[in-house]
């Protein structure tokens, strides 16, 4: 009797799942043309060779480190954004915005700064000569810093785009940046395709024209989100003031920083991680380089829902704590661990019977094209044991435990990935699939743990109990 409980309590009403859904689907539709377009421009850019696609996906993997601690910044914000909007106070929203616009102008001065210093020796670490490998190193090293220093141009307008659109889905909003994704994203096709190619009498710049189609995509994209706030500011009040002062509490900056700093410094090293575990794949040579770029593109296509998930789990269960209903966000949380589990289940299955049909469609060699298939069997295998955890990094998260979530989530990449990584590509022979596969499986450990914090009941905590003005 117990155990049919425990079961259905797994489960919610169909209610639940309508509200699930429509707060997810702006998200999936928004992220499922951006990173379907991501995977266009990655097929164009894979027609003018393996060279110029590992240059793109070697920048691309470096500005991802910022892209992400630009992230963990505006999310850690966001815990009390969130929480701040459940308990309809709107100063308390409008500070965080204030906030995320400091953070994100220090980010990303530092961010400039370190890639027009270090960029070409942190490129130099991906080129890696490797048995049978015939790629063009210098050529490859000279398309990647041609398109890193045109897409520094573009750091500023996506920082301030996650500002805005972070601090809208903080109030439940998700349409808007969507709208925004949208508009970026058509900018960035057109561009693509006249400037990569020379179509219709543009200019062929190769990988500098998707590097200026990019950029000039992030500015619309800025433009559009600034407008849409603006115009609807009787529905997003937060942004009525919102800069006659960009002073923000010190009470609140404190209580931002103690909590959000720890997921910052989560996102900012789990990218870092992420990037030292690619420059480990990529001692297998240029076509491990190109081989783990088609798979990472190809699975963001079907991460989605994964990802879309992990916010809503955010979203509703930081509301809910906020105003400060804790037994109904345990309920939620559960459903939506169960959720995102059985649908990752299909979304793992689809990727793992197109695996062998997608690299095709790059202008690549047969041997990088048969490794691409074997990653993202692997992938799609492992989907919904990683939307499981995905799913609790968010909740733990919702509660303002950073510090757990920076153990449960970088030091975990630090201390058990990342050596793993290391002395597999250096210390063995093993080709790149098996690498792949045995990081993958390091998975299951965080499982473990993260079923445990679940249970404990330690995230379900309101932050904005105190009075922080």
């Amino acid at each position: 009797m117990e155990r049919k409980s425990f079961i259905r309590s797994l489960f919610g009403t169909k209610a639940f799942y309508a509200g699930v859904i429509a707060l997810i689907i702006p998200m999936i539709v928004q992220q499922g043309i951006t990173n379907f377009v991501n995977l266009l421009d990655n097929v164009m850019i894979g027609q003018l060779g393996t060279e110029a696609m590992s240059g793109v996906a070697i920048v691309n993997q470096l500005i991802f480190v910022f892209n992400l601690t630009i992230f963990g910044g505006v999310s850690g914000a966001s815990i009390f954004g969130a929480q701040y909007f459940g308990k309809r106070d709107i100063e308390g929203v409008r500070n965080t915005f204030r906030f995320k616009i400091w953070l994100s102008v220090i980010v990303s001065v530092i961010g400039v700064t370190v890639f027009l210093i270090f960029g070409e020796s942190l490129i130099s670490m991906f080129l890696n000569e490797a048995e049978g490998d015939t790629g063009d190193l210098a050529y490859t090293l000279e398309s990647a810093m041609t398109y890193m220093k045109i897409m520094l141009i573009g750091i500023v307008p996506f920082a301030f785009v996650q500002c805005f659109g972070s601090t809208l889905k903080d109030m439940g909003e998700t349409f808007e940046p969507m709208v925004a994704s949208l508009i970026a994203i058509a900018v960035n096709l057109v561009g693509n395709y006249l400037l990569i190619f020379g179509s219709f009498g543009f200019p062929k710049w190769g990988v500098a024209g998707a590097a200026i189609a990019t950029v000039i995509a992030r500015y619309a994209e800025l433009a559009y989100i600034v407008f849409a706030t603006y115009r609807k500011k009787k529905k997003f009040t937060f942004i009525q003031g919102a800069f006659r002062t960009l002073r923000v509490p010190r009470a609140l900056t404190g209580k931002i920083l103690r909590t959000g700093t720890p997921l910052l410094l989560n996102e900012m090293l789990w990218a870092v991680a992420m990037t030292l575990v690619s420059q480990c794949y990529s001692t297998r040579g240029l076509s491990a380089v190109a081989a783990t770029n088609i798979n990472g593109t190809i699975a963001n296509v079907f991460n989605i829902v994964m990802f879309s998930l992990g916010n809503a789990v955010g979203i509703l269960v930081g509301q809910q704590l906020g105003a400060n209903r804790i037994s109904e966000a345990k309920d939620t949380v559960k459903r939506l661990l169960t959720f995102s589990f059985l649908l990752n289940m299909v979304v793992g299955l689809i990727i793992v019977c197109v695996s062998g049909v997608i690299p095709h469609i790059y202008n690549t060699t047969s041997a990088v094209r048969e490794t691409a298939s074997l990653l993202l069997i692997i992938t799609g295998a492992f989907l919904p044991l990683n939307a499981f955890v995905n799913a609790t990094y968010f909740t733990i998260r919702s509660g303002g435990k950073t510090v757990v979530t920076f153990l449960f989530d970088c030091v975990f990449e630090w201390i058990i990935v990342i050596p793993i990584a290391y002395a597999l590509a250096n210390f063995t022979a093993l080709e790149l699939p098996v690498i792949y596969l045995i990081i993958a499986a390091t998975v299951v450990i965080k499982i473990i743990i993260g079923t445990f914090m679940i249970k404990s009941g330690i995230w379900a905590k309101n932050v904005v109990n105190e009075n922080l003005q």
